[in-house]
């Protein structure tokens, strides 16, 4: 004899599948992001990684002769 079917539980169990990949995937999206901002050294790129305007050379660098 064939079970009787259960709509809620199984949409219940679809949707929290659904949102378990929905969470995975936004946690290795802010991961990948974390690791983006991080420079090699790590400290955070958009800190001190290039010259200001008065700075025309990169730290280390030697200034163009004019």
């Amino acid at each position: 004899m064939p079970r009787k079917p259960n709509y809620k539980f199984e949409r219940m169990e679809r949707q929290k599948a659904k949102a378990a990949k929905k969470a995975a995937r936004q946690e290795a999206k802010m991961e990948k992001t974390e690791t983006r901002k991080l420079g090699d050294d790590g400290e955070v790129a958009g800190e001190g990684s290039k010259p200001s305007k008065k700075q025309s050379v990169w730290p280390g660098e030697e200034p163009p002769e004019e």
